[in-house]
């Protein structure tokens, strides 16, 4: 169901891939042990989650506001590499698991960074 509301970022794709990533590591942290609860667990849904809310605090400031906050939504995608290794160590997500999540953060970072790239063009150009 689509809300009556609607934001500008929302119709950024990079945004509804980061979106639907949180989703899938939300899921994905459910088989992680008990006592990975505040650890692990929570580290990874923050860093995936992270990504998404960058996008949408940044896209409302100015570009060279959006740029930074464009960074620090890669630099979560790239901790989510390292949370996802560690539950792959540990044997809580299998390596095809650990490889889909790898294939969605590197389509993430790749669009973060275009958006980055063209951000910076207009930047220069001001």
């Amino acid at each position: 169901m689509k809300s009556e509301y609607h934001f500008r970022f929302e119709d950024l794709q990079v945004y509804q891939k980061s979106i639907d990533f949180g989703e899938i590591v939300n899921t994905l942290v459910k088989k992680f042990p008990r006592e990975e609860r505040f650890e692990l667990t929570t580290q990874f849904k923050r860093a995936s989650d992270s990504i998404a809310l960058n996008i949408e605090e940044g896209s409302s400031g100015s570009d060279k506001q959006f740029h930074n906050y464009l960074g620090n939504a890669w630099h979560s995608a790239e901790e989510c590499v390292a949370c996802s290794t560690k539950a792959r160590l540990r044997n809580y997500i299998s390596f095809e698991e650990d490889e889909e999540v790898r294939k969605h953060i590197t389509e993430l970072s790749k669009m973060i960074t275009s958006l980055r790239s063209k951000i910076s063009i207009r930047i220069d150009k001001k």
